[in-house]
């Protein structure tokens, strides 16, 4: 093996040893799963409101019913495997969240309930939560300053 002197040696070496990711397959992947759970939710809203529910309920419904598949999907190891193949095709919508809050309470449950569950939980969700929910906040006290 011939040892490596310089950075752009080092760089034409990890670029030779690198496998080659295929950008537009893993773009198409995304699309078409990401498409294909929100249609999946929009079936589930369709159903809710043929039965008469109002739409706030029918979105409530949406919601509830894809964190579950996700988060069953997680527990089952399957979700794993559709995120290796579409990417984040599948992490982006709601069932990602899911993902993001089961996959640690199962990889933590050895070391309790209170300290491995409880406490590990939201490493993983917890700082999007934080961000998004101080976000939120800072936008709602500008527009009430803005607003009126």
């Amino acid at each position: 093996m011939k040892k490596i002197e310089t950075k752009q040696e080092y760089i034409d070496y990890v670029d030779q040893k690198s496998p080659n990711s295929p950008i537009l397959k893993n773009c198409f992947n995304a699309f078409w799963v990401g498409g294909l759970i929100c249609s999946i939710g929009q079936i589930i809203f369709d159903f809710c409101e043929f039965k008469g529910l109002d739409e706030t309920t029918c979105s409530t419904i949406v919601s509830i019913t894809l964190i579950g598949i996700a988060a069953l999907l997680t527990a089952l190891n399957i979700f794993n495997k559709i995120g290796k193949f579409a990417g984040a095709g599948s992490l982006v919508p709601i069932t990602g969240f899911a993902n993001s809050i089961v996959s640690p309470a199962i990889e933590y449950k050895s070391e309790g309930y209170v300290m491995g569950v409880g406490g590990k939980m939201f490493t993983v969700a917890g700082p999007v939560l934080v961000f998004g929910i101080s976000a939120s906040v800072l936008v709602g006290i500008i527009s009430l300053f803005f607003m009126q």
